[in-house]
């Protein structure tokens, strides 16, 4: 049977190397576990996926709107990258209820 533990701070560094991923920037674990707290560090990857998905709607809407400037490869880009960054978002989501379900079903 495998071991489905999981290390929270694995975990916490996975998701600040997502969150610079989907900034565009990339870091390293060590200097990922120096910055700010957890609750923190979730709430700006929420609002860069929120931002995200706004940024895709936008060029959704500026293309069907008849805007030259926006091409559809430009649009597909973009609401693919909002796709891609909330399905990672719900990922996340449910890798963080599934520790806190194995940590509450703990025996002390």
């Amino acid at each position: 049977m495998a071991n489905n533990t999981i290390n929270p701070e694995a975990l916490l560094v996975q998701m600040r190397a997502m969150a610079a991923e989907i900034q565009g920037k990339s870091i390293d674990p060590p200097a990922a576990e120096k910055s700010g707290d957890f609750a923190e560090l979730l709430r700006q990857s929420i609002d860069k996926v929120n931002e995200i998905q706004q940024s895709g709607n936008t060029v959704a809407q500026s293309f069907q709107k008849g805007d030259p400037d926006i091409q559809m490869s430009e649009v597909m880009v973009s609401l693919q990258k909002a796709n891609v960054s909330f399905q990672a978002m719900v990922e996340v989501r449910n890798k963080l209820v599934s520790a806190y379900q194995e940590v509450m079903n703990m025996q002390v």
